[in-house]
């Protein structure tokens, strides 16, 4: 199976800009080069922060760009988004009836379940009592399963101070929801950071995207959280029986490309073993 991983939009009403950028911009390049290099993923899944400031016409225009993609699509709020207006605009994407946005999907690759970490008012993540017990119910249905999950915020500290400050608040109750079923659990997706991250939790494998607008600075001492415009990626993610493969890509990228037996460093390596 294939699936694309991307996060943090952070879309704005059209005619604006956020941080001197249109979101709008790479997230339909974005689009493109997933229709142009990846249209048989049988998902594109983004993990939150859909707008920046949660306004109907910024989730208008939302949905005028991902009405191009092809392959099917998921979304998550994340802590920018407003969960009402959201359902207004994608009401496709509505969570169980519980009144948040999480459900589970079962796909060729195993069962996928997708959380919501927000609580209106804040940029903490949250997961109440409720949500742990869907969680902790869903996660002891799912036996027997190969289970993924998806959400917003980081369940667990990342080392950088200012993302941590904002990080799911209710991490010890989090863990005690999850560790049970641990050995299921083959691969955690999350958002929120604005940085490439990978490595295990509870030793379930984890990882993260930057943003498509804007990123954050990898600063592990104490202070604001800072920013900075390196490039906007998606993952491509491919599923085996026995393997999870993450590909990290800077669509955007547009440095030379060249075939490396034609590289300087082939030229150099022929001149020393035969001067």
């Amino acid at each position: 199976m294939k699936i694309i991983h991307l996060s943090d939009t952070h879309f704005v009403p059209p005619g604006k800009k956020l941080y001197g950028r249109e979101p709008k911009i790479a997230l339909d390049a974005a689009i493109a080069d997933i229709n142009a290099h990846h249209a048989d993923a049988e998902l594109v899944i983004a993990t939150g922060d859909l707008t920046h400031w949660g306004e109907p016409a910024a989730f208008d225009s939302l949905a005028g760009s991902f009405a191009a993609l092809e392959p099917p699509l998921k979304l998550l709020i994340g802590n920018h988004d407003a969960r009402e207006t959201f359902k207004q605009y994608f009401p496709d994407q509505d969570g169980d009836g519980t009144g948040f946005i999480h459900s589970v999907q079962d796909t060729s690759a195993g069962r996928f379940v997708y959380l919501d970490t927000v609580l209106a008012g804040t940029h903490q993540g949250h997961f109440c009592a409720e949500r742990c017990r869907w969680l902790s119910e869903t996660l002891a249905a799912s036996a027997g399963r190969d289970v993924f999950l998806f959400m917003h915020h980081p369940p667990f500290l990342i080392g950088l101070p200012a993302l941590d400050a904002i990080s799911l608040q209710q991490r010890d109750e989090f863990r005690a929801a999850v560790e049970p079923h641990k050995a299921s659990i083959r691969h955690l997706f999350f958002g929120h950071v604005h940085r490439t991250i990978a490595g295990s939790w509870l030793g379930i494998p984890v990882s993260s995207v930057r943003s498509m607008n804007h990123q954050t600075r990898l600063q592990m001492t104490e202070g604001p959280l800072a920013g900075n415009f390196e490039p906007p990626s998606y993952a491509v993610v491919l599923i085996e029986n026995d393997q999870v493969v993450v590909h990290f890509h800077d669509f955007l990228d547009d440095s030379h490309r060249f075939f490396l037996a034609e590289s300087p460093w082939d030229d150099w390596s022929r001149r020393q073993a035969h001067p």
